[in-house]
């Protein structure tokens, strides 16, 4: 019988097959393994006892938001762990170092002492990765090894499943290879047949105008079955290279298609979504060539869209998107003539936005992010601090009227405090170091208030020091030693607390080590001892880093910073 179905003892069925135990650092893992056990159906032929035969198992707790910030666990919480028919603890040594999660398992067991405890180890060994609760009293747990080193991710997800529906292991693996390898027949066969459409229907299409747009449209609908659905299926049994021919298959298809204006409106808006897709995938994955040729046929897509319909919002929109992209793909290859000629495309769309779109927030967001780029290029390498200045205050105007229309939008907040922070480095750049603290204290202000609405948030609290940060290195330049001093103490006290609840995250870690830069470089004014210090915690940092990281000419610039620093301190 499947633990998730079992009466509760007071006629109710419980209303979580398992309830999932996890670090915040573990947070990926959780997330799939709650989607895979939710989405997962138990083979046809395992049989299974109770009324209703179900073959899903049910729901999977996963919710940390209601885990309160207090002395013990929320209501929510105990409510959960009562309603659910089997604890899942992620193991790592970030778990086993958690309270949460330690609680959570005492809890469980006081609830539900009959139920199983399923321990599903993510990282590091099992004697670094169990929790103490999980352990107490010389209790053995049901162990799921998901690493590769391990049984895997397939294979110990399947003991979590076994343990979960009380089956066993081998009836589920056997009958799950069985369906995975028909799963993956008929996926080969299902896009080799649609390969085959695609080039029967392309060789039919000059028969007639109206038969080749059909066939067009149906021949796009392959495509983008190929690059949607398909991709997911084939992810799912390992298969994912067999995308890349798909993928230099389609590139090839819409090459071919030459003039844009003999397609479809819903072709080219299906065209441009792909290709804006598989972009961002090569953006991601480094290959920025790549990259750039997608978008530009997006741009080329959305760019004959909007010549049909110039007054459709949507379609502005949707340009504006792929001047984006083709300027942000030709900045990451430092061109500064393309990124500039797109930018500049992206505050014209934007514009027409704002007098045609009725979603007011979007339209001032769009303008303040196509703004606030312009900002950034004109910032970078000091091209043209003025020009910087103007769009960075410019892009905060807009973003503060879509923050009036749309105030409980946490993105345009945060998109907001990022403007402040750019117009205080163009600021710092102009020497106008009055006017950067300002606007550093904007930033501030709104990253502080963000944190006040929902302070478990981690990226929010690690994004606190970035305003701090940024007044120290004001002070730093403006040749205020003293405050300097202050103002980086301040950051490195907002961040150790982090690093000591995510030891293992190598931002923290590298902001923890500009902080310490940040005030040896103040003390190396009034305090050489002290300097000293900071310095010598600065190069431990580095020393980490570079041993977590493979990273070296990534850390040059700070190891150059610290032996300039060195040699000052030496009186060099």
């Amino acid at each position: 019988m499947i633990r998730g179905k079992e009466d509760n003892g007071d006629g109710s069925a419980p209303r979580f097959a398992a309830f999932i135990s996890y670090s915040h650092a573990d947070a990926e893992p959780a997330a799939k393994l709650q989607r895979q056990l939710e989405r997962y159906k138990l083979p046809k032929n395992v049989v299974i006892s109770g009324p209703d035969r179900e073959r899903r198992l049910g729901a999977v707790f996963r919710d940390r938001d209601d885990l309160a910030a207090a002395p013990s666990l929320s209501d929510a919480i105990n409510d959960a762990l009562n309603a659910s028919g089997a604890l899942i603890i992620i193991c790592s040594p970030d778990a086993k170092k958690s309270r949460w999660v330690n609680e959570e398992i005492a809890l469980f067991r006081k609830l539900q002492p009959d139920l199983p405890i399923l321990a599903a180890l993510v990282r590091g060994l099992p004697e670094d990765s169990f929790p103490d609760a999980l352990t107490a009293g010389g209790v053995e747990p049901l162990a799921a090894d998901l690493r590769e080193e391990g049984d895997g991710w397939q294979l110990g997800f399947l003991k979590v499943v076994a343990g979960i529906a009380q089956l066993p292991l081998d009836a589920l693996v056997q009958r799950d290879a069985q369906r995975r390898i028909r799963r993956v027949t008929g996926i080969t066969l299902a896009a080799l047949a649609a390969m085959l459409v695609m080039v029967v229907m392309t060789a039919f299409a000059i028969s007639a105008r109206n038969e080749a747009a059909r066939q067009r449209a149906s021949a796009e609908g392959l495509v983008e079955y190929m690059l949607t659905d398909l991709r997911t299926k084939l992810k799912g049994v390992g298969r994912l290279d067999v995308m890349d021919d798909v993928n230099q298959r389609a590139m090839e298809h819409y090459s071919r298609q030459g003039d844009l204006a003999s397609l479809s409106a819903d072709s080219l808006d299906r065209r441009a979504r792909i290709l804006h897709a598989m972009g961002e995938d090569d953006d991601r994955s480094g290959n920025l060539s790549a990259a750039l040729a997608k978008f530009r046929e997006a741009h080329r897509a959305t760019a004959e869209l909007l010549r049909q319909e110039p007054d459709n919002p949507d379609r502005i929109f949707a340009h504006a998107q792929s001047e984006y992209w083709v300027g942000q793909a030709a900045w990451r290859i430092r061109d500064r003539a393309t990124t500039e000629r797109h930018w500049q495309g992206y505050v014209a769309e934007a514009r027409k936005l704002l007098e045609r779109d009725p979603d007011k927030a979007r339209a001032n967001l769009e303008m303040g992010y196509a703004l606030g780029n312009l900002c950034d290029l004109y910032l970078h390498d000091n091209f043209d601090v003025a020009k910087a200045i103007d769009y960075c205050r410019r892009s905060i105007a807009f973003e503060k009227t879509a923050l009036q229309h749309a105030p409980d939008r946490t993105e345009i907040s945060i998109a907001l405090a990022n403007r402040y922070g750019w117009l205080a480095d163009a600021l710092l750049a102009d020497k106008s170091y009055a006017e950067a603290r300002k606007a550093r204290l904007s930033e501030q202000a709104i990253i502080d208030g963000l944190v006040a609405k929902d302070p478990r948030n981690f990226e929010l609290r690690f994004r606190q020091s970035w305003p701090l940060l940024g007044m120290a290195t004001i002070a730093l330049d403006s040749g205020n030693s003293q405050l300097a001093a202050i103002e980086s103490a301040r950051v490195i006290a907002a961040i150790n607390p982090l690093a000591i609840e995510e030891p293992r995250n190598n931002d923290v870690k590298r902001a923890l080590a500009r902080g310490h830069y940040s005030r040896a470089k103040a003390f190396a004014a009034f305090d050489k001892p002290n300097a000293r210090m900071e310095l010598a915690e600065t190069r431990r940092l580095i020393k980490e880093l570079e041993e977590t990281q493979n990273q070296q000419l990534a850390l040059a610039g700070f190891w150059k910073a610290i032996a300039e620093l060195e040699q000052k301190l030496q009186g060099k």
